[in-house]
């Protein structure tokens, strides 16, 4: 697996779909953003059990995974297959797409239905490879910045607070309300140092950070 930085990287903005027909053959491309191999490979197995009554559900994904500990970097998992198709007349050209726009935490699967009419490898390679391109597009691409998540605990006398600063910053979090509040916030690594200042100068240095 190839090794990607800590920095910015480009993925997909929402869902996205393609559907086109060729010489009898109808082509659907499904494009989705992923955080997760699992989750990819359960959106790929989704596909695959929805339209099963499809001649090929081709699947690719590039997916970050963390090469140890947090902090330590990533790596790129990615995957395809020709799902029955001649080798490396769609599942290669697929992912190549994927690889061409340097899209990563994304999974495509293209469903083909078959019309009758022979393609050749060639002419699968550019079907899959406009399903995928088109799936894209209409997702479409956005930039994420490297993310970093801290835990901020406190008394209940401060969590509302707490909660204030963190609904009004550019974050997401989730609360555990025990004997004390903990927060598990995710934010841009550029702002992190800046939202735990915010937090210990509103609670007066009470809140306990990790």
């Amino acid at each position: 697996m190839p090794d990607v930085s800590g920095d910015a990287y480009e993925t997909l903005a929402g869902p996205g779909e393609a559907r086109f027909e060729i010489r009898g053959s109808e082509f659907v491309g499904r494009a989705r953003p992923v955080a997760t191999v699992e989750a990819a490979e359960a959106f790929v197995e989704e596909v695959q059990e929805r339209y099963a009554d499809a001649s090929h559900n081709v699947p690719c994904y590039r997916v970050r995974v963390e090469s140890g500990g947090p902090g330590s970097g990533h790596l790129l998992r990615e995957y395809q297959s020709d799902d029955g198709e001649p080798s490396g007349s769609s599942g290669k050209p697929a992912l190549n797409v994927l690889q061409q726009r340097d899209v990563q935490n994304a999974v495509v699967v293209v469903t083909r239905y078959f019309g009758g009419t022979e393609l050749g490898v060639g002419g699968l390679a550019r079907a899959y490879s406009r399903a995928v391109k088109e799936a894209v597009d209409d997702a479409g691409v956005t930039t994420q910045k490297p993310q970093e998540r801290f835990a901020a605990t406190v008394a209940y006398d401060d969590s509302g607070t707490v909660r204030g600063i963190l609904e009004s910053a550019d974050c997401t979090f989730d609360a555990d309300y025990a004997e004390r509040v903990a927060f598990e916030v995710t934010c841009d690594r550029d702002d992190a140092d800046a939202l735990r200042e915010r937090l210990r100068d509103a609670t007066s240095g009470r809140v306990e950070l990790e």
